[in-house]
């Protein structure tokens, strides 16, 4: 199964770099559009929007034409979806911004409801958090190599305010205009193209069938809502893509409430960091530009923790492991909340290595003993990624009101609740579950 297996880990690659790339639209949309807080997290709102809507209808279309189908009907929608970001960066419009990111993640969660499950059910049960994780990681990759192209892309030319638009001639406000929808327009198109040839790909490339007959035929979403660990599951869900969606969201602002720009200038070992990151040329950077690359740190961390998650998982209890993992990532949150300078901004990255092992390991925890309902459970569990779209304005909104540090207590609550997920299920599954059991049956 590692062929099959190498070559869905290309779509987790791929959904986290596009992810992490509408990250970078945040701060660049803030500023032209001069939002608030809340209104640029609408675009969070809109791209997670698609999950609650169509996480469910996606897992009716995989029962029908198959899950190989399923992907390339996805990766076809995502290139649609990217291809509409040149009509709305020409046109500034900001409701066609909400639009294509609405088709994008449409075509995402057609993906995530596909290959969740089927890289699970290949191979026995007790190492699916293992696996999922493992996946997940090569996801991870993706998010950390998106903020630096975003950062060099999207976020590389300086924004003017409205007074020094208004100061410009027509023709040099036309210029301006053209350069800043090319910024958003150059990267998207890329990905359409890049996107186009891997549906192709996808369609001739002979992938191992999970025999769904008997599992679509006996399975109801009732079923599945009956396990009190699938319901709990999709709420920590919802509660984990929420907090890791803010955090990734709103790390260019908060470096820049930090003054990022000072910080390195007067740390050392920082400015090696961002000499590192950046390819030793950071001091060119605009501050949004800069901020924007230490994004990558959080991304990695993600990354290196889903790695060696991976093999944590082959000997210790999921459920355990998400217990500390989610427990400090709300100690960094507290550190992060009352401190200032390098500690908040270390600590505040230092999240995204513990965020690691959570989302695929909630995911199998949940989906454990549904048998002919998992599939069902898949398009449950995804529907909670839903969470991306509530948290973050929800967090806007908080900060706005009492400002972006103390707003972060919503973000512990998100982590306390997952906390006591991974503590019931330690408590209510074997330690060493029979190694040779599959969550579902698979066949080339």
């Amino acid at each position: 199964m590692r062929g099959p297996f190498a070559v869905v880990t290309t779509l987790f690659f791929l959904w986290g770099f596009i992810t992490v790339m509408v990250d970078a639209l945040v701060p660049r949309l803030k500023a032209v559009f001069e939002l608030s807080y809340f209104e640029a997290a609408l675009v969070q709102f809109a791209f997670f929007a698609a999950y609650l809507l169509l996480s469910i209808p996606s897992g009716v279309l995989i029962a029908r034409v198959g899950y190989k189908r399923g992907v390339v009907v996805g990766l076809l929608a995502m290139g649609v979806g990217c291809l509409l970001f040149v009509p709305a960066a020409g046109l500034r419009v900001y409701a066609l911004f909400l639009l294509a990111m609405f088709v994008l993640a449409g075509g995402i969660t057609v993906l995530q409801v596909a290959a969740n499950p089927y890289v699970a059910a290949l191979g026995p049960a007790r190492t699916a958090s293992s696996r999922l994780n493992l996946a997940q990681a090569f996801n991870s990759l993706g998010t950390t190599i998106a903020p630096l192209v975003g950062a060099a892309f999207i976020l590389g030319n300086t924004v003017l305010s409205s007074g020094e638009i208004a100061g410009l001639g027509e023709a040099e406000r036309a210029a301006y205009y053209a350069a800043e929808a090319g910024t958003v327009q150059t990267p998207f198109v890329v990905l359409a193209a890049v996107l186009a040839v891997l549906a192709v790909a996808f369609g001739v490339f002979n992938l191992p069938k999970i025999l769904e007959t008997d599992d679509h035929a006996s399975g109801s979403y009732r079923g599945a809502l009956a396990s009190k660990a699938l319901v709990w599951g999709a709420v920590g869900i919802f509660l984990y893509v929420g907090a890791e969606v803010t955090i990734g969201s709103y790390l260019v602002n908060y470096f820049l409430a930090l003054d990022v720009a000072a910080l390195v200038a007067d740390t050392p070992w920082l400015a090696g960091i961002a000499g590192f990151l950046s390819g030793g040329d950071y001091e060119t950077f605009n501050v949004e530009r800069l901020a924007g690359t230490f994004v990558a740190l959080y991304w990695g961390g993600a990354m290196v923790g889903r790695f060696v998650g991976a093999a944590l998982l082959q000997t210790v209890s999921p459920g355990r492991l998400l217990t500390v993992f989610s427990g400090v990532a709300i100690v960094l949150l507290a550190v992060s909340a009352a401190s200032g300078g390098v500690l908040a901004m270390a600590a505040i990255l230092a999240v995204g290595l513990v965020n690691s092992i959570q989302f695929a390991t909630i995911f199998t925890l949940a989906i454990d003993g549904l048998g002919p309902h998992t599939a069902q459970g898949s398009g449950v569990l995804c529907t909670a990624i839903v969470g991306g779209a509530v948290v973050p304005p929800l967090y806007g909104a908080l900060a706005d009101a009492v400002g972006v540090q103390p707003a972060f207590l919503l973000l512990t609550l998100c982590y306390g609740t997952i906390a006591a997920y991974g503590l019931s299920r330690a408590r209510a599954t074997p330690e060493v579950p029979d190694p040779e059991a599959p969550l579902s049956a698979v066949t080339v």
